[in-house]
């Protein structure tokens, strides 16, 4: 069973989504530690040709809090804020009924922490595609450990025999020595946008 683990991220990127339709099982990272100024809770738009970051609000209740805990900062209308941004971005897009749709995500309140906010959007991008890829929580797991250890024991867990990872992670993965420790094949997913 080949399989991802990635944290979710906002607004990801064609190459997240491309992932996660090349694998069997996608797990989402959501009780890794909440990095301010990451991915995680922010991302660029082109508006007019220019670069717009969209940032998402957070409650800084402690540092190194997972990012399944960490609370959206509903105080300022930064939902409207991101939904117009992306409005005047996408609106003659081609294909920008997509991110339209999912930013019609962001107008549900009930969506209180980073993760839920982030995964909701994932989830209706893979839908929108047409992605089957099973997906879960590494929350649900209950998997504890730390960085390599932590992907080896989900892997063993899930019974995967192929882990496909993005270049960006190779680094950390060869100094932990991922291919020496771990009987799962890893795998390099390095998309490269038509």
């Amino acid at each position: 069973m080949r399989c991802a683990i990635m944290q979710p991220t906002y607004m990801p990127w064609a190459g997240y989504l491309n992932l996660m339709a090349g694998v069997d099982r996608f797990v989402y990272l959501d009780d890794s530690q909440y990095e301010r100024a990451s991915w995680q809770n922010r991302n660029r738009v082109l508006v007019s040709g220019q670069p717009a970051w969209l940032t998402v609000p957070v409650v800084r209740e402690f540092l190194g809090a997972p990012i399944h805990q960490v609370q959206l900062d509903d105080r300022l209308p930064w939902r409207r804020k991101h939904t117009t941004l992306l409005q005047q971005a996408y609106a003659r897009h081609p294909f920008g009924h997509s991110p339209l749709e999912a930013a019609e995500v962001l107008g549900d309140a009930s969506l209180t922490t980073l993760a839920d906010l982030n995964i909701a959007i994932l989830e209706r991008l893979r839908s929108k595609l047409g992605i089957e890829t099973p997906t879960l929580r590494s929350s649900e797991l209950s998997i504890d450990g730390l960085r390599t250890d932590r992907l080896i024991a989900i892997l063993s867990h899930l019974g995967a025999t192929e882990y496909v990872t993005p270049p960006g992670s190779l680094e950390y993965l060869r100094d932990d020595d991922f291919v020496g420790r771990s009987p799962t094949r890893l795998l390099v997913h390095d998309f490269q946008p038509a």
